[in-house]
């Protein structure tokens, strides 16, 4: 297994917010980064200015962090490649990039969502796409995951995430290679229970943002929460994650943080529709991408696949994608059957 002085150069791939405050956290440490978009414009501006004024204005970036658009240059020689992409992105982008991986490569996805077609975890779409490789090796794959807004990160706010992989020795070099005096890396095992969080709340953020944007109060919002993270919780114990990860840094860290902040894109798509827009208009208001819009599709489909009760993403998926009133989904979610917080069966 590859050591934190062995990685050398890092790869991160997506230069939107959190891939460019990922990538000048590591730089400013002294770690050598390619920092890879898609658009020639935009990284062009990046290289010449030194700033993602499109995506996190005011963060300048250390001569470490080196803007491109190569792909190959990019990753070939990386020791530690880090996936910050759409989600709906990360199957063809890292198609390119499997060839270019060496059997060290330590592949860290810091991607919130999960792949519509597939209903696949982002770790297991590119285990998928490793496995179907004629060379493949054993790689090793992790999520980094945590309430952790980039802006806060890049201006170097006291943070706390987790990173998770079945290889703890991998785990551990991570931590090291992320952590600093105000990015605290906590490492964990549990990948799909990590995964699931971060791609849950953001679902239950949209749905947090509808009921501040009808006008509802604090109480409305700690019920929200509360009552999401038991859905999330729920389906995934069902597909074997760990309980106690919900109620860690990536669960109900992440979900808080998500359902109030007001720099949450999945929030204020929410508020946006609370206050009357139609989904096309929230979104062409948007600068960046709100994972939970396309997340909210596949969540509802892995419940129904597994028999799992989730009304909160039920009435949400109705909203977003059944043209459901707002109001109306509301009002559904509180006349339902009276039941026990607490089943009988676990007191």
């Amino acid at each position: 297994m590859i050591q934190i002085n062995d990685i050398g150069r890092t790869a991160v791939i997506g230069a939107g917010s959190w891939g460019t405050a990922l990538a000048k956290l590591l730089g400013d440490k002294g770690v050598q980064v390619g920092l890879w978009g898609r658009d020639a414009d935009h990284i062009a501006g990046i290289r010449r200015e030194r700033e993602n004024r499109k995506y996190l204005p005011g963060a300048l970036l250390p001569p470490e962090v080196e803007p491109a658009t190569d792909l190959e240059e990019v990753v070939r020689g990386a020791g530690c490649v880090v996936m910050v992409v759409p989600s709906h992105a990360v199957r063809a982008v890292f198609e390119r990039i499997r060839p270019l991986l060496t059997e060290k490569t330590l592949i860290v996805s810091a991607v919130k969502g999960i792949e519509n077609d597939t209903l696949q975890t982002m770790t297991q779409v590119m285990q998928d796409t490793l496995h179907r490789s004629k060379d493949y090796r054993s790689f090793c794959l992790g999520v980094l995951s945590g309430p952790s807004f980039a802006v806060e990160v890049a201006q170097e706010q006291p943070t706390a995430v987790t990173f998770a992989a079945t290889d703890n020795d991998a785990a551990r070099t991570v931590q090291q290679l992320f952590s600093t005096p105000f990015f605290r890396v906590y490492t964990s095992n549990d990948v799909t229970g990590l995964e699931l969080c971060a791609s849950m709340k953001n679902v239950v953020a949209i749905a947090a943002g509808i009921c501040d944007g009808l006008g509802f109060g604090l109480n409305t919002r700690a019920a929200l929460i509360t009552r999401g993270l038991a859905e999330i919780t729920r389906l995934g114990v069902h597909i074997g994650a760990h309980p106690l990860t919900f109620s860690g840094l990536g669960g109900l860290g992440d979900l808080v943080l998500t359902c109030t902040g007001d720099l949450s894109r999945n929030r204020t798509v929410g508020l946006k529709l609370g206050q009357g827009k139609s989904l096309d208009q929230a979104l062409a208001e948007m600068t960046m991408v709100a994972e939970g819009v396309k997340t909210t599709l596949s969540c509802y489909n892995l419940a129904r696949r597994y028999g799992v009760e989730m009304p909160i993403l039920e009435q949400t998926y109705q909203v977003l994608h059944g043209g459901k009133d707002c109001r109306q989904a509301v009002q559904e979610l509180l006349q339902r059957s009276l039941k026990e917080e607490v089943p009988a069966s676990m007191q």
